[in-house]
């Protein structure tokens, strides 16, 4: 670790709890895929700190408001709390620092009925609009989060025209998949007829994003805003990694419209698309067999 962030963050700490703040230890964690990641030990307890010094500026201001959203949410989940969140400074790199949660010895179903109540307990958690306070970010792709009051035209525009018009310049598109998807965008109005209510997401919410500490399952790593509920359950369907049990909890918590489950492929067509533009691959042929469905 920099000895310049270390003393950052010792002098922000101690300046915020009003008393000397000493990092003992630093531990380098995973910090997926375009961050730094470390545990720190300190007089105060432990700490988890990321920082990236050539991500999007902003990118820890907006996940902050993300965790911060989700503590407003009020459910049974651990969210960790932010301590510091900034931008690059005087030769730093943008930083987020929250309370560290360790990690539970094992999983249990106990943890998997609370993670699958816990989620919809976030889902109740609504707006009169579709969209975020600012736009951010789902990995290194920026969100356009402008209040929307109607579903369809958020999740057409705002999510997949979106996308595409950034694939379009990154990789490049055929004239088939323009095709596809220029069909797709205009039958759109066929598969999302229904205005659900404005949920908050967590929107990136894969099993990478949530753990189960030793106070309970916990969520990390948002890509939040206002939303369908079941875009979220999209992300969560696209690799696994949620058991029966929490599916189960979800459900008796908050029950799903009978026809959920019919649009649930055109949702995670974000992620598909998402994860196209940002890892290539065969990502882009995935995405395109999910948009002849619904064309």
């Amino acid at each position: 670790m920099r000895e310049d962030l270390k003393n950052f963050v010792e002098e922000s700490l101690t300046e915020k709890l009003g008393q000397r703040f000493i990092i003992k230890s630093v531990k380098t964690l995973g910090g997926g895929c375009i961050n730094h990641a470390s545990k720190l030990t300190s007089n105060e307890g432990n700490f988890f700190l990321k920082w990236n010094a050539q991500g999007p500026e902003d990118m820890f201001l907006r996940e902050a408001e993300c965790l911060e959203a989700l503590v407003e949410a009020k459910s049974d989940l651990q969210i960790p709390k932010v301590f510091i969140k900034t931008v690059p400074q005087n030769g730093l790199p943008a930083m987020l620092l929250t309370e560290f949660l360790e990690p539970s010895n094992s999983s249990s179903s106990v943890q998997d009925e609370v993670l699958g109540r816990g989620i919809a307990q976030i889902h109740r958690y609504q707006h009169e609009k579709y969209g975020f306070a600012h736009d951010n970010y789902c990995g290194a792709t920026p969100q356009h989060n402008n209040w929307q009051s109607d579903w369809m035209i958020f999740f057409r525009d705002q999510r997949i025209g979106a996308l595409l018009k950034m694939i379009e310049q990154s990789r490049g598109l055929s004239s088939e998949e323009n095709k596809v998807y220029n069909q797709l965008l205009q039958n759109m109005e066929q598969w999302i007829s229904h205005q659900p209510a404005a949920s908050l997401n967590h929107g990136d919410l894969w099993s990478g994003n949530y753990m189960y500490s030793s106070r309970g399952p916990a969520l990390i790593d948002p890509a939040s805003y206002f939303a369908d509920r079941e875009f979220d359950l999209a992300m969560m369907g696209m690799f696994g990694g949620f058991s029966s049990t929490v599916w189960a909890a979800y459900q008796e918590e908050y029950p799903l419209p009978a026809e959920w489950k019919e649009r649930h492929d055109l949702y995670m067509l974000y992620h598909y698309l998402n994860h196209y533009h940002l890892f290539g691959g065969h990502y882009g042929s995935q995405a395109l067999s999910i948009a002849r469905k619904y064309v």
